[in-house]
């Protein structure tokens, strides 16, 4: 592909020409076509792979697992007790005015000291929003810092084998520990007194114990704050660096702006690598003809290559044009959110507190970037980390 019309700022380099569909060396099946990988995502036969789901899996059988962690029956069930929060009507009717709030408060900041880090900003709103949704409303202050400590920017990898595994081990449960002091118990003492219209009200309604419940509040978080925070400030950058996007944008209504919004995180999915394991053959659409991964498989799916297939998304899939015909409604912003049973459920609010936040923030009068940022990966998600850009307010 032609890197000069590749507007892409997160640059995954693929040495050679791929398939859309082939088999690696170490049996692993590698899916980068758009209409093959939502076919896996969508099958019945398949389910959650890679996330840490080996250790989650020796848990015992007592403990309840996250809703990332389940398939089936249980899953789906989960997912439709809890679809209500996540409505584009309750969007627009609960969460709009919160994110509006929120992404003013943070602005003043930046309005009062004239210049702030981008990062720090975006993970601010990132977590309120996140927090009222979840229901992590009686924290202790410092939760910004917590989480930064929880969802650093490297990770190293837990064990006993090891210094580096036993230093990862300690830190990790010590973080664990942290967040369920300071966040999770308090918000289920105050939600068992008086049970409240959010998730952490819902768990407690279902039986959960406290572990079960710092489980899924995790899992939010990392869901709901982590990955928009990244995309927020990923679509920032391509309006700062684009000025025909940004007056695009700027001059656009509100459908118009979300249609800028969904683009950019088609061209800049947040979490890029997404992995199954089949549980029975299944058939995928390939370019001669169906091929069947068998059973017992596993399956990587690239997000960010299946989202820029020209085959689905036409004309120059690396370039910028919102309101594509191909990508409309529902799936304008392609496979970025997933799909399937696993597809994310909070995909519309982390939609509308981007586009609140990034109305905002190009509102302000002499806005500018200073720097820009570093890019470092989560290679686990292929996920993307930025850090390291300044923004600036009022005259130069």
């Amino acid at each position: 592909m032609d890197r000069a019309e590749d507007v892409r700022k997160i640059r995954r380099d693929h040495a050679t020409p791929v398939c859309p569909i082939d088999r690696g060396e170490d049996g692993t099946w590698r899916i980068r076509g758009y209409e093959a990988a939502r076919a896996v995502l969508r099958s019945t036969e398949t389910v959650q792979a890679g996330l840490g789901i080996e250790t989650v899996e020796k848990l015992p059988a007592r403990i309840r697992r996250p809703v990332l962690y389940r398939d089936g029956p249980q899953h789906r069930e989960h997912r439709r007790q809890t679809a209500r929060y996540f409505t584009p009507r309750r969007v627009d009717e609960h969460y709009r005015d919160l994110a509006d709030r929120v992404a003013r408060r943070h602005l003043d900041t930046l309005r009062s000291e004239g210049e702030a880090w981008l990062e720090d900003l975006t993970f601010g709103v990132s977590i309120d929003v996140a927090c009222e949704v979840i229901g992590l409303t009686h924290s202790r202050p410092g939760i910004q810092r917590r989480l930064e400590r929880f969802f650093p920017e490297k990770f190293g990898r837990p064990g006993l084998t090891s210094w580096h595994g036993i230093y990862w081990l300690l830190r990790q449960n010590s973080q664990w520990l942290r967040i369920y002091l300071a966040d999770v118990r308090p918000a289920v003492r105050a939600h068992r007194e008086q049970p409240a219209d959010n998730l952490i009200s819902h768990l407690i309604a279902e039986g959960c114990s406290r572990a079960e419940i710092l489980g899924e509040c995790l899992t939010y978080a990392a869901a709901g704050m982590v990955t928009t925070r990244e995309f927020i400030s990923v679509a920032a950058w391509h309006l700062f660096t684009d000025e025909a996007l940004r007056e695009r944008y700027l001059a656009g209504s509100e459908s118009e702006r979300l249609a800028v919004v969904h683009e950019l995180l088609r061209l800049e999915p947040a979490v890029a690598r997404l992995k199954r394991r089949t549980t029975g053959a299944v058939e995928i659409p390939g370019a001669d003809g169906p091929v069947t991964v068998p059973g017992d498989a596993l399956v990587e799916i690239f997000v960010d290559e299946a989202n820029t297939d020209p085959d689905a998304m036409g004309d120059d899939p690396t370039t910028a044009c919102p309101g594509r015909p191909a990508t409309t409604g529902r799936y304008a912003a392609a496979l970025s959110f997933g799909d399937g049973p696993h597809r994310c459920p909070g995909g519309d609010i982390a939609l509308m507190e981007a586009n609140v936040f990034l109305g905002h923030l190009f509102a302000l009068e002499g806005i500018r970037m200073l720097t820009p940022p570093r890019v470092t990966f989560q290679d686990e998600i292929g996920g993307y980390v930025l850090r390291g850009l300044r923004v600036a307010v009022g005259r130069r």
